[in-house]
């Protein structure tokens, strides 16, 4: 290592990032080796201004292009794909979307020409997964993630992604999932009893309940449904508590945090640490509320951080943790010939497995938007990755099947957008789409009311944008599932007693479409029933649920 190396290595671990990035770009730009720049673009990440994040980038891709079959060429190109993808999460306004496109672009094609001279590498191939998670490229995000699983590559964080990306598209039955998961749960870290405090099995006088989360946070979809059984639980029995593993400062953050008796935080702290640090709480029953999910957390578990544990909302199926006690779902979910699929017991509530707190905006009957337009409109307000290949071609066939059918999307996301209009435009439909911005949410749900029906998603139902339909009293047709995930749209909609909503395959999900634009008196019928039932169902009764609810936590607890 040269001396002026040595030199850099020695600010940079002393965190002196801007006077390694005066220094650098002071030097004459042949003296700006490869390893160099690389640093350079490193420094302004970490200094963390906007502009240093669009420089940084732009460091990198000259590190790369300046010793692409090298070392550092390979190290530059990692950090290229990876601030590409920054620049798209951090969503800076001094950028156009195209312009962000063009990073992605790049990236892929740079990826695309490395891949011949550096072969498997896991930290390049986790940062292309990184860019095809944005675009929403589900086919090249499970090759990659299996690529790395078939080399051996075993951590949380791929087996987790991998699993929860096959809840999207439809090859995946539910021995696949039990077998995966059964996969990550071996591979998850056992720490060693010396490094954590004991866990205290003593009962509490109170039940000492805790429900650990991520997404605590503004108009997340979780907290719509965690509300109900805050906002009803006997606090003469139950002393409830959140665990915090990302903290908001935001109103529903806020508002969550009144309505417990406690709360702590976690985001912070390592695994070990984290574990010490709710053993010290003395819980008796902690339940997750993440599953698999980016941000899970499923190695507490594995650690067991309470005498009862269960998981339920976050993630629709089995987490594979031998040490997750029990998973709260309903008889329309989880069939009795699957239950030797899940690594929990089953826990069944009586009627629905989760209910909706409802939405401050008033429910007005409307007359269908079809009347006015004379012509039927569909709508799905459904993250963009619910929407696979599958789904594109059978709603392509519908719009195509009812002449001047227009379908509503929604997406606050460019490049998931790009990627869906190119979807639709191959089946020749992209005319009669209509896609709406992201909007404040009194309008988002506002826009509910231009729409005659809601179409569901496939494998993956939507959940959230259902219950905000069937609020705003339109109906969602679903089609009949085969897991836990495919599944929650069948539920839905028989505690709605409206099974004719519920396609038998695809085939039939057209037909039914079909059918209700050519029958608009029972589309009418539908609607109205909708409205006029659909908070005296179990789906919106808070009450009924948090009885069920908090009975059934009390009777686990006292089993045990």
């Amino acid at each position: 290592m040269s001396e002026k190396n040595i030199y850099f290595q020695k600010l940079y671990l002393e965190k002196k990032y801007s006077e390694i990035i005066t220094e650098i770009e002071n030097l004459d730009e042949k003296q700006r080796s490869s390893g160099l720049l690389n640093l350079l673009g490193a420094c302004k990440l970490l200094r963390r201004d906007t502009n240093d994040l669009i420089s940084a980038n732009s460091h990198f891709k000259a590190a790369y292009l300046k010793e692409k079959t090298t070392k550092s060429g390979l190290e530059a190109l990692i950090n290229f794909i990876n601030s590409s993808a920054e620049i798209f999460d951090e969503k800076i306004e001094i950028i156009e979307d195209d312009q962000i496109s063009s990073f992605i672009d790049e990236a892929i094609l740079y990826f695309d020409d490395a891949d011949k001279y550096f072969g498997f590498n896991e930290k390049l191939i986790l940062a292309i997964v990184r860019i095809y998670k944005r675009q929403n490229n589900l086919e090249k995000i499970l090759f990659y993630l299996k690529k790395l699983i078939d080399n051996k590559c075993l951590s949380s964080k791929v087996l987790s992604s991998y699993i929860y990306r096959n809840c999207f598209i439809e090859t995946w039955k539910q021995k696949d999932f039990f077998t995966f998961s059964k996969i990550l749960n071996s591979n998850l870290p056992v720490y060693s009893k010396e490094s954590l405090i004991p866990l205290n099995t003593k009962k509490n006088k109170k039940i000492k309940l805790a429900f650990l989360s991520s997404d605590i946070k503004n108009f997340h979809s979780i907290t719509y449904f965690l509300k109900t059984v805050l906002l009803n639980y006997d606090k003469n029995k139950f002393e409830i508590s959140l665990i915090l593993n990302s903290e908001e400062d935001d109103y529903t953050s806020k508002e969550f945090k009144s309505l417990c008796d406690g709360s702590i935080s976690i985001k912070d702290l390592n695994d070990i640490d984290s574990i010490n640090k709710i053993r010290q709480n003395n819980y008796d029953i902690i339940v997750d509320l993440m599953g698999v999910s980016s941000s899970n957390r499923l190695v507490l578990f594995k650690n067991r951080i309470a005498p009862i544990q269960a998981t339920w909302l976050g993630y629709c199926n089995t987490t594979g943790v031998d040490q997750m006690d029990y998973i709260f779902a309903d008889k329309n979910l989880i069939m009795d010939d699957e239950v030797n699929l899940y690594s929990e017991k089953i826990i069944y509530l009586s009627g629905i497995w989760n209910t909706h707190s409802g939405l401050e905006i008033e429910r007005v009957k409307q007359v269908p938007p079809f009347i006015k337009n004379n012509y039927l409109t569909f709508g799905s307000f459904n993250n963009f990755a619910k929407i696979n290949n599958n789904v594109v071609r059978v709603w392509s066939e519908i719009l195509k099947s009812i002449k001047n059918s227009k379908l509503i999307l929604k997406s606050s996301i460019p490049l998931q957008t790009i990627n869906i209009k190119n979807q639709f435009k191959k089946y020749g439909v992209l005319d009669s789409i209509i896609f709406s911005e992201s909007k404040p949410f009194k309008e988002h749900l506002n826009l509910y009311n231009s729409i005659d029906i809601c179409l569901d998603t496939f494998p993956y139902n939507g959940v959230t944008t259902s219950f905000e339909a069937l609020w705003m009293g339109i109906p969602v047709l679903t089609m009949k599932g085969y897991n836990f995930n495919s599944r929650c749209g069948e539920s839905i909609n028989k505690n709605l007693n409206l099974e004719y909503l519920i396609a038998q395959d695809e085939n039939d999900y057209i037909s039914k479409a079909v059918h209700l634009s050519n029958n608009i008196d029972d589309l009418v019928n539908i609607r109205n029933k909708v409205f006029d039932t659909a908070l005296n169902t179990p789906l919106f009764d808070k009450d009924s649920f948090s009885k069920d609810f908090f009975r059934i936590v009390e009777d686990i607890y006292n089993s045990h």
